[in-house]
């Protein structure tokens, strides 16, 4: 497959480069249950080849970095998880300080979403976030959204909608934009970001800061299509590609390229 050419930027300074990617729809496909996602193999292999041929290669998701860790079992790759509550430093898990005061009402608030809707999937985020998914019963999706508002607002936390969920979580002022941004250190000549939903929107928001502030010169924007594609998404994108399985290979041709 021949490199896009609006990833020829990274190709040109590989060493000045950054590849940021988002993790479910994208390096893995979506699935019902959270805890059956996996990374295509193909997806994986090329992330490997990248590392240590580009500057940087992140993964920034919604998911605990421990889940990550596990499902990527890769060394060298910047995992920050959690839309940047949690960062894997040094073969360790580092959580923001700022969260250590709702650990208690996340758990409270996972217990009521447990006791109160019965039937949907109550998924814990290593005590730092609860997130209620109704992909298989979609016809809950306004009770659950109602309640979960409800419930996020009497246990002093903020919800985070994405597809068929919500996620409750700290009313910490972080996510994928934030996260993006303290990953792009000076010294970085071009970065690309890939992601499939409305929450990866901040992370574009984040290149165009980078690069408006002069510390990044090029930008590129991946969209990973799917039927539940928000338009903004794919308007805002200079490569749209269908699927995880094109992404991985657009990664592909670029490890090929640096290689």
């Amino acid at each position: 497959m021949p490199l896009d050419p609006a990833l020829c930027p990274l190709a040109e300074r590989p060493e000045q480069a950054a590849v940021l990617l988002d993790f479910d729809g994208s390096l893995s496909r979506i699935v019902d249950d959270p805890a059956a996602a996996a990374v295509l193999p193909e997806a994986r292999a090329a992330l490997g080849a990248l590392v240590g041929r580009v500057g940087l290669v992140a993964v920034v998701s919604g998911r605990p970095v421990e889940v990550l860790a596990d499902a990527l079992a890769l060394d060298g790759v910047e995992l920050v998880g959690q839309y940047g509550l949690e960062r894997r430093v040094d073969g360790r898990t580092v959580v923001d300080e700022r969260v250590a005061p709702y650990v208690d009402a996340v758990a409270a608030a996972a217990d009521e979403a447990e006791r109160e809707l019965p039937g949907l999937l109550v998924e814990r985020k290593a005590g730092v976030a609860v997130t209620v998914h109704w992909r298989t019963a979609p016809e809950r999706d306004a009770e659950a959204a109602a309640f979960l508002e409800d419930l996020a607002r009497r246990h002093g936390l903020v919800t985070y909608a994405t597809r068929m969920a919500r996620e409750l979580r700290p009313p910490v002022p972080v996510d994928k934009g934030t996260a993006v941004e303290s990953l792009l250190a000076p010294g970085f000549f071009a970065a690309g970001y890939a992601g499939d939903d409305r929450g990866d929107l901040p992370a574009f928001d984040a290149l165009d800061r980078v690069v408006n502030a002069g510390r990044l010169t090029h930008a590129v924007r991946i969209a990973v299509a799917s039927d539940e594609s928000p338009p903004e998404l794919l308007a805002r994108s200079d490569i749209v590609v269908d699927g995880p399985e094109a992404l991985a290979a657009l990664l592909e041709a670029l490890a090929a390229e640096v290689g």
